[in-house]
């Protein structure tokens, strides 16, 4: 196995360190630059909000930020780790234990319950049944949706769906959680809870978030806004 690093070129403590972070799509006259030097820091317990047009970037940097992608030049640090030191296992590791994702489409299985769903990642670790089983009643609770354990997707509102991938998101405890454009898909009231379910989550869980969205109501939730403007972070 990888020697994993546990130093970082940012704050001691910090939860997610970028640098000089580079990604481009395709090449010659059709070459998308998605990022061009991205670098900010996250500290530790922060739900951080990243802003920007469609096209900026967002989704290209959680994704590299997440380990799903890797980037031309640069450096991605997650919770004292250098993505760049680990291996396909390594990462695939990472994702399963340590990150969290929430998904604009929700990304729930249609024949899984509510409760089905949430203990996935629970099942992929092979975690005892009986504490398996607790915590996903304990973070159905967490969300509202305590009475809806036995019921599928498609007898949920959009809002409860995103609420059931956020208890998945957390039911293996993660360190870090990633958000992109959570509430893309909802109505503004509906959202609004939503975005408000992931802060209190991350306070209750002590979790870090880094959440992508466009939505300025949902900005004034986040402890801090990071900018993304081609390619580069240009305002905190």
């Amino acid at each position: 196995m990888t020697e994993r690093s546990n130093t970082t070129d940012g704050a001691p403590g910090a939860m997610v360190a970028v640098t000089d972070l580079h990604r481009t799509y395709g090449s010659g006259a059709a070459a998308v630059h998605a990022l061009t030097g991205a670098a900010f820091e996250v500290a530790r317990g922060e739900l951080v909000a990243v802003r920007g047009r469609s096209g900026a970037g967002k989704t290209t940097l959680l994704n590299l930020v997440g380990g799903l992608d890797s980037p031309d030049r640069g450096r991605v640090v997650v919770d004292g780790t250098d993505l760049a030191e680990l291996g396909a296992e390594e990462l695939l590791e990472l994702r399963r234990d340590r990150i969290g994702f929430v998904f604009q489409d929700f990304g729930l299985i249609p024949i899984l319950t509510a409760a089905e769903n949430v203990g996935i990642p629970l099942r992929l670790r092979r975690t005892d049944p009986a504490e398996r089983d607790e915590r996903v009643a304990l973070l159905l609770a967490l969300v509202g949706l305590a009475d809806h354990a036995d019921q599928r997707p498609t007898e949920l509102s959009g809002g409860q769906q995103q609420r059931v991938a956020i208890a998945r998101a957390l039911a293996n405890r993660p360190s870090l959680l990633i958000a992109d454009e959570p509430t893309g898909q909802l109505d503004a009231g509906t959202g609004l809870s939503v975005m408000e379910l992931l802060r209190s989550a991350v306070r209750s869980e002590g979790v870090t978030a880094l959440v992508a969205t466009h939505d300025p109501q949902l900005l004034d939730l986040a402890d801090r806004v990071l900018e993304l403007r081609d390619g580069r972070v240009t305002a905190q």
